[in-house]
């Protein structure tokens, strides 16, 4: 009967239409997800370790809180944790965004952290940049992306709550992230903010891609194609499909019933199979 039911699912999924598009992560170096509020130590630590170690060059760039100007306090949070190496950098000029003392400090980086705000800020401010080409140079050499809240979504393809009117438009003037994490839409606070149901109106118009939800205390560790989850709270999970923890069973949604499932620490995906790797059952 599951057999059964599984083809069902499957012939009706084809039936629709809908295809899903190729979700990778970085071929080279870490991503570190975060989906806001407190952030636990282990997920700062994650992030430091993943950029080389407390020596590491690290860049913070909190230029989504939208506040004219930032001090070195921005990057504390880092230097509680052991970091010793932390520069923030911030601008709302594109030209600066793309001059070399600027670009400079950001390719010496081996991690960059992006501050919580609003996600179409540093899209205007670093969107097609040479700062831009240079987050992505340091995760070419092995280093790592780091970010929280705005931070987060900007990480992903389509950006989501990119409306500048406020954050409740979820498909607004701003729709492009920097999709370091390719065909997937990241939310952040999603049960926080009771935020779980949103992602449906944006994956009704972009059916093919990954819709991962983020709640706060919470992050994913990216490594290639597969993430793991950190944290004290859950990860949301869009794909299409119903994953049961005491079974370990997939099972395909029928088109037009959208739905999610949860992640918790310690639990692995491999995101170009959309598919649960290892998972706990405490």
């Amino acid at each position: 009967m599951e057999n059964r039911r599984l083809a069902v699912c499957a012939i009706l999924l084809c039936l629709s239409g809908l295809t899903a598009g190729q979700v990778s992560g970085p071929p080279r170096g870490t991503l570190i997800i975060a989906g806001g509020g407190r952030l636990p130590e282990k997920v700062v630590a994650s992030f430091i370790d993943a950029a080389g170690g407390k020596e590491a060059p690290i860049v913070v760039i909190p230029t989504a809180g939208g506040l004219a100007q930032y001090g070195e306090e921005a990057g504390d949070f880092l230097r509680k944790a052991g970091a010793t190496q932390v520069r923030v950098m911030h601008t709302y000029d594109k030209q600066v965004a793309s001059s070399d003392t600027f670009v400079q400090v950001i390719q010496k980086a081996s991690g960059v952290w992006f501050s919580g705000g609003r996600q179409w800020r540093l899209v205007d401010a670093y969107g097609g940049t040479r700062s831009e080409e240079a987050f992505r140079s340091v995760l070419e050499k092995g280093g790592t992306i780091g970010g929280t809240s705005a931070g987060a979504t900007i990480q992903g393809d389509y950006l989501i709550r990119g409306d500048t009117r406020n954050n409740t438009i979820l498909m607004g003037d701003h729709e492009s992230g920097f999709a370091f994490l390719r065909q997937t839409i990241i939310d952040q606070h999603v049960l926080a903010r009771n935020r779980a149901f949103d992602m449906f109106e944006v994956l009704a118009k972009k059916p093919g891609m990954l819709g991962i939800g983020l709640d706060e205390g919470t992050a994913v560790r990216v490594t290639r194609d597969i993430f793991q989850v950190l944290g004290d709270s859950y990860v949301l999970v869009y794909d299409g499909k119903d994953w049961n923890r005491d079974t370990r069973q997939t099972i395909l949604r029928p088109p037009g019933c959208p739905g999610f499932y949860f992640l918790r620490e310690g639990d692995q995906y491999d995101l170009a199979k959309r598919e649960v790797l290892q998972s706990s059952r405490r």
